[in-house]
């Protein structure tokens, strides 16, 4: 049975003052502790900038990324004069996320294992999109899908693409709306939490793509689960 692996790299991390390091670090590890809860799987910090999560179900890849990118996006980080242009790349963009397809060999939660062809290839992926060492950071897609199916890369880099770019351009109170779409909540309960009206949750969804991120993430899933229970 073919695994999913989710790898991911904050984007302009090394920019980010200390204080916003730490607040990107705490966010992701409670979103952990909270998608484990929904959807189960393992999740990890490998460091600071640097995560994996192997969903329990391959075809809640893409929701789950979605709901890390969202999620990210959404951390109020404290502005730095001297540092403004990073700022603004890490609200742009938040994180780049590669899902890798593939076998898993081994998966051990209590040692903190992750081996098989789905990792390397999603975090292969994530290095070569590497801009850690660059005075200039080039940003061209944070969104990818990698597996030994070519058939099924060129399905998905169209769908990737353009759910990348609605995600890339959602403001930070549209990325907390859609992260709780993403979890299955309705309006009422998430204009309840976010402490916002209903028409102005309404009003962030439509602007923010849900329609369209509701569909695509549907399209994967009807995908990746007759894949995966043949």
């Amino acid at each position: 049975m073919k695994k999913a692996v989710i790898s991911g790299d904050i984007v302009a991390f090394t920019g980010l003052s200390k204080a916003n390091r730490e607040l990107v670090e705490n966010h992701l590890r409670r979103l952990f502790e909270a998608l484990q809860s929904v959807f189960g799987g393992y999740g990890r910090l490998v460091k600071g900038d640097y995560l994996e999560y192997v969903p329990q179900d391959p075809e809640v890849a893409l929701r789950m990324a979605l709901l890390i990118k969202s999620r990210v996006k959404s951390i109020p980080v404290q502005t730095d004069a001297n540092n403004d242009s990073r700022i603004k790349y890490f609200e742009n963009y938040g994180i780049r996320l590669a899902i890798g397809y593939g076998a898993l060999e081994r998966l051990d939660i209590n040692k903190g294992i992750i081996d098989g062809e789905a990792v390397y290839m999603s975090g292969r992926k994530i290095n070569e999109e590497d801009t850690h060492s660059s005075d200039r950071i080039s940003i061209k897609n944070t969104l990818f899908f990698v597996s030994k199916d070519e058939a099924l890369n060129t399905n998905m880099e169209a769908l990737f693409g353009l759910i990348d770019l609605l995600m890339n351009k959602a403001t930070s109170k549209q990325c907390s709306v859609l992260y709780y779409k993403l979890l299955g909540w309705n309006e009422a309960a998430i204009s309840k939490k976010l402490e916002i009206s209903q028409p102005v949750v309404n009003q962030h969804s439509t602007s923010a793509g849900w329609n369209a991120i509701e569909k695509a993430v549907q399209y994967f899933e009807g995908i990746l689960k007759p894949q995966n229970t043949a």
